[in-house]
């Protein structure tokens, strides 16, 4: 796909945004890289350089370090191999396991959660609570490891899901009825999580 064709696919903020920049810098170079999967905006990463400069001599925020994954360009296929049944409908299809069924809901075991998907540590077991849900439950998540986006999926009830940082597994929900000193209580699946014991 030509660079013109996946300038002219962008939103039209985007563009204006791009035109400005290069009005400021006419003596930059564009480079554009294309993902072709899930929508197509979402894989459009867009770096600039200086015109002589050599690309080995600048580090472009979107490359990966070596040993990273990119995981927006795992395929479902792959999720599917990678992952039980339940873990991929958990995870990838924003599943949740019936309460008091996880493998962790009860457990008492010192470590760290981590992401079963990326292997990203989510949750340390000393912010792990007894909620009375049946879920896994925690009042803080490690860093910023853990981010959270509006659920509508249910009417008339929005939830604040509960995602990997890294990966974007479906982790479980967040809500404001949680202990101090935070009052949240992030609602995890057991499936989505893989437990390191110290």
């Amino acid at each position: 796909m030509a660079t013109n064709s996946i300038i002219s696919s962008l939103s039209f903020q985007s563009r204006l945004s791009l035109k400005a920049l290069f009005d400021s810098h006419p003596k930059l170079q564009l480079s554009v890289a294309f993902c072709a999967f899930g929508k197509p905006r979402r894989g459009v990463y867009i770096s600039s350089r200086a015109m002589g400069s050599s690309a080995s001599s600048q580090k472009s925020d979107n490359v990966q370090e070596s040993g990273l994954v990119d995981y927006a360009s795992v395929s479902d296929a792959e999720w599917k191999k990678r992952l039980s049944g339940e873990q991929y409908y958990i995870t990838r299809q924003k599943g949740t396991e019936r309460a008091f069924t996880g493998e962790y809901w009860n457990t008492k075991t010192p470590g760290t959660y981590h992401c079963i998907c990326c292997d990203t540590p989510l949750f340390e077991s000393s912010t792990k609570f007894d909620s009375g849900t049946g879920w896994p439950s925690y009042y803080q998540p490690i860093g910023n490891n853990v981010k959270s986006k509006l659920d509508l999926s249910i009417i008339f009830m929005p939830r604040q899901e509960v995602l990997c940082a890294a990966c974007d597994a479906h982790l479980g929900h967040v809500f404001d009825d949680g202990p101090p000193p935070t009052g949240k209580r992030y609602c995890i699946n057991s499936a989505s999580l893989k437990l390191k014991p110290k």
